[in-house]
């Protein structure tokens, strides 16, 4: 599962989930995309699950980019643990989704087939998502401007 080689602090505050994304928002490398319509946390399994389901449907045909990287650690009391005695330990590494985010790119195979396979790595996720395509993102772009 993905985690960073290394990192400067083991444990980091939760953060908030306010506003947008303003980075990530548009399709890259790919033809058609995932994009969050809500905020989350996506942990690393969830990630991997995606990315096996639509390795699996377009069967080694096409690529797939994963355009979100879990790198913030999430920690975890031990059940029935009396308050207290710092923080827990570290239990599994999430990436920060914000609405607009672009997390899955796929490119090299027929229309139908892409949306498909998006369909199968968007149950995975536990967020509401859309499928989009480049045409669609640069669509929306222009209209705002």
């Amino acid at each position: 599962m993905l985690m960073p080689k290394r990192v400067k602090r083991r444990k980091q505050f939760r953060g908030t989930m306010k506003g947008k994304a303003l980075r990530g928002n548009t399709i890259s490398y790919g033809e058609y995309g995932i994009v969050a319509a809500e905020p989350c946390w996506i942990r690393s399994n969830q990630i991997e699950a995606a990315r096996v389901a639509m390795t699996r449907y377009i069967k080694r045909g096409g690529k797939v980019w994963i355009k979100i990287f879990p790198d913030k650690p999430v920690t975890a009391k031990p059940a029935e643990t009396r308050m207290g005695k710092g923080k827990g330990a570290l239990e599994y590494w999430v990436a920060v989704v914000k609405p607009g985010r672009v997390m899955f790119e796929i490119a090299g195979v027929p229309e139908e087939t892409a949306r498909e396979a998006l369909r199968l790595a968007m149950h995975k996720l536990p967020c509401k998502c859309k499928i989009v395509s480049r045409a669609d993102l640069e669509g929306g772009d222009n209209s705002e401007n």
